[in-house]
């Protein structure tokens, strides 16, 4: 909830810095002389400032609740308690005497180890303890262990700093919360603050080191570049056949009535069924091998591509048709001069989000007995709890995967100029 409300709060105001700015200078391009923006898609283009605002600031958060070294630590939320910390008992014997005693805790990093620090036991029958807690974790404290009147004597503790306490009962103080058990044992939980541990999320440079490794060294017998490869091959390949098969399926449904019947409640039908459901039925049908993984991104693909196709051909204005055939044209000049043309811009938009579900699906394909893949290598890092690994695999993808979707815009912007014009 917290990063939510500061991601709000900088989205606002680097809203109302930006637009501020740019009002006071005087722009001389064509879309700024247009008497109407609003509603017209031509003149909504991506604010440069807003992208790397945009960027900056998840990079910002994660920083700040990860305790990044890139960060200065004036940036940093509340991380967890490290240091010493003390907390006061108070226990009673059967015989209604009672005594108060320290207790000392060292809370480390979780990946070191250290000795309880030495503590005088004091003059009272109720004697000072120490122990050691990681940090993000917590301990029992047996703290009637070295007492002269024991819990099993009949002792138990009543308070804790002063504060009545009883099994399953807890007292917060300065350093985190002591609660006790329901058979009377202590327990030390220091305070967490608001950083995320470790093993949930690392901070930026532990994932830009993993990365710098594995790009070294390789990951489970192969490159990270073969890694990437096989995964982008397996995407291109599932893609390009739906694409190849999708494309003539949904012309076929927009142009004939009977294709339309026979093959709209088959494509209905699977539009909405999520790849994941076909995981089992592809390893029946093809194995667990290299055709299996292809086949199931086959499928993820056809799909959106014949309704793309479909969509393209039911979009065509009838007045291009009709003009088209009053010049004389046939059948075949009004499909390639017309129909194709004016569904191009259907189709790459079709193919983006295709691509898109691909790069979605292939983390699951590559579950069962992938050697090699970006998914392989994030499922695995995952049994091992190497959130770095994982990160950085998810960061490839979305990296790879924005790659593709601008060469994809690029070659649109290319092939159909004509889009949005009319």
């Amino acid at each position: 909830m917290i990063p939510l409300l500061i991601y709000v709060v900088i989205f606002i105001g680097s809203y109302l810095l930006v637009t501020r700015a740019f009002r006071r200078r005087k722009a001389h391009d064509l879309t700024s002389l247009k008497t109407v923006t609003f509603g017209d898609e031509s003149a909504v283009v991506p604010n440069r400032w807003a992208s790397v605002i945009s960027i900056a600031t998840i990079f910002l958060l994660w920083g700040m609740f990860t305790g990044s070294a890139l960060l200065p630590k004036a940036l940093h939320v509340p991380g967890p308690f490290e240091g010493t910390a003390h907390f006061n008992y108070t226990t009673e014997a059967p015989d209604g005497r009672t005594d108060t005693a320290t207790v000392t805790v060292l809370v480390h990093p979780i990946d070191q180890k250290v000795e309880p620090p030495k503590v005088d036991p004091g003059e009272g029958w109720a004697k000072n303890d120490s122990a050691t807690v990681g940090v993000w974790r917590s301990g029992l404290i047996r703290v009637d262990g070295n007492d002269e009147v024991t819990r099993d004597q009949g002792a138990r503790v009543i308070a804790v700093d002063g504060k009545p306490i009883a099994p399953g009962g807890s007292v917060k103080t300065g350093f985190g919360r002591v609660g006790m058990s329901s058979k009377g044992t202590l327990n030390f939980e220091p305070a967490r603050g608001w950083q995320m541990e470790p093993i949930w999320l690392p901070p930026p440079e532990a994932v830009v080191s993993r990365l710098i490794e594995i790009a070294r060294e390789g990951f489970r017998g192969a490159t990270l570049w073969q890694h990437m490869g096989y995964s982008l091959f397996r995407v291109i390949a599932g893609f390009v056949l739906g694409a190849l098969v999708g494309i003539p399926l949904g012309y076929a449904m927009g142009l004939s009535n009977w294709f339309r019947g026979w093959f709209d409640p088959i494509v209905e039908f699977m539009r909405p069924v999520p790849p994941l459901a076909l995981i089992p039925l592809v390893i029946i049908w093809a194995g667990i091998g290299e055709a299996g993984k292809i086949i199931l991104l086959f499928l993820a693909a056809l799909w959106i591509m014949a309704i793309a196709a479909r969509a393209g051909v039911s979009g065509v204005r009838i007045s291009k048709v009709h003009a088209a055939y009053s010049l004389g044209a046939s059948k075949w000049q009004i499909l390639r001069h017309v129909i194709i043309p004016n569904s191009l811009p259907e189709i790459f938009t079709g193919a983006r989000v295709a691509m898109g579900v691909c790069w979605g699906t292939v983390v699951a394909a590559e579950l069962v007995a992938a050697e090699m893949g970006a998914g392989m290598m994030i499922m695995v890092a995952s049994k091992f709890q190497n959130t770095d690994i994982v990160i950085m695999g998810i960061i490839l993808i979305g990296v790879i995967g924005f790659g593709i979707d601008m060469l994809m815009r690029w070659a649109e912007r290319l092939l159909v100029p004509w889009k949005g014009k009319g």
